[in-house]
């Protein structure tokens, strides 16, 4: 069984009905557990929880110190490729926008590469655009040949791939997937992906199964916060990460929730999330999922980030550039704006002081 089974059975429940009918006494009953259901989840994630935002955040703050400690690892992505054949309606990438396109040779990739493991990062995340043409398998390979030699985790943000492809990437010392569903509504998915291999909405829900059943080590999933009604998108990228743990024990889940930021287009997103349902989504999602990573973009900005800091979070990015090529060179357009533009040493200065350890190395990618 996929994980798409287990969205198929939701697709005619009534979740307005659902959240509508929580009370406090439900929600008291769900914070009183150890152990929450998908159903106390969501009720965690109801307007009738929000005013138990205190005692909801003091409980995930203490179930992270207890799992996590005060440690906060820390990441850099690195955009290889801005060229894509997907026209998708939020994302500033989409091959309908005349933006400035930028593709890294291998040895431009080389100079990012060694630029920023200079600056002490430890842990990257490389990303392109979806084009099977400029960024195909082999381009994929080499680039990652490339990156391990200067990194001890190093993963991918790109397209889906085939079981096959994955255990190559793997083969050449990725350990690490990270890919959103975007928006976990069908209907809502096929309506903002318009053209390019990106609407097959079950191929992309089924890569983190691919990924983990030959062996990738760590893999991260999420919804692009405005796209779909937040509730029911945190709690379908919620069950999805609990799907993932209970299916692949060996595998490291994580989440994220990214919401929308400014773009190049006229896109206006049809849904937003205010920054107390926003904290709301963390510390529900960390009561219910007590272990599972929690990674906050620098789609929010410093202050934000670093009030959110207790609540959950475990993975932080720093020294952050969303268009191709800033590291070394020129850059290209950026994907979106990002709102915390602290560099790594900021960013571990900052943590130091806020009583947290930043996590430069992995080392247990060291020893598997």
């Amino acid at each position: 069984m996929s994980f798409y089974k287990i969205l198929e059975k939701f697709y005619d429940f009534d979740f307005n009905k659902f959240l509508s009918s929580v009370t406090a006494g439900k929600v008291e009953a769900a914070l009183a557990k150890e152990v929450l259901t998908e159903w106390d989840f969501l009720t965690l994630l109801s307007d009738a929880a929000t005013p138990y935002l205190e005692p909801m955040a003091l409980k995930a703050k203490a179930i992270t110190r207890r799992h996590f400690g005060n440690v906060i690892t820390l990441f850099t992505p690195l955009y290889i490729s801005n060229y894509c054949e997907n026209v998708c309606a939020y994302c500033s990438f989409s091959r309908q926008h005349k933006i400035s396109r930028k593709h890294l040779t291998l040895d431009e990739i080389d100079e990012e590469a060694r630029r920023i493991s200079a600056g002490g990062i430890r842990h990257i995340l490389f990303l392109t655009g979806e084009s099977h043409l400029k960024s195909s398998i082999d381009y994929l390979l080499e680039s990652a040949r490339i990156l391990t030699r200067y990194f001890s985790s190093t993963g991918i943000e790109i397209y889906p791939l085939k079981e096959e492809e994955y255990a190559k990437l793997i083969a050449a010392g990725i350990d690490g997937l990270t890919i959103f569903q975007e928006v976990y509504n069908k209907d809502a998915y096929h309506g903002y992906h318009k053209g390019g291999p990106k609407d097959d909405f079950r191929f992309r829900l089924e890569a983190p199964d691919r990924a983990c059943a030959c062996g990738m080590r760590t893999v991260s999933v999420g919804a692009l916060l405005g796209l779909g009604q937040p509730q029911i998108e945190s709690f379908f990228t919620g069950i999805h990460a609990h799907y993932l743990q209970n299916t692949y024990p060996k595998a490291e889940v994580s989440i994220s929730f990214p919401r929308i930021r400014p773009l190049a287009g006229t896109f206006i997103p049809p849904y937003t999330i205010d920054d107390i349902h926003f904290v709301q989504t963390i510390t529900a999602t960390r009561i219910f999922l007590n272990n599972v990573g929690i990674t906050i973009s620098t789609r929010e900005s410093k202050a934000f980030r670093n009030s959110l800091l207790p609540l959950g979070v475990t993975r932080m990015s720093a020294g952050v550039s969303t268009a191709v090529g800033a590291h070394s060179s020129m850059p290209s357009t950026t994907q979106f704006e990002i709102a915390d533009c602290r560099s790594v040493d900021e960013m571990k200065s900052d943590l130091l002081h806020l009583g947290y350890q930043p996590v430069m190395q992995d080392w247990n990618s060291r020893f598997l």
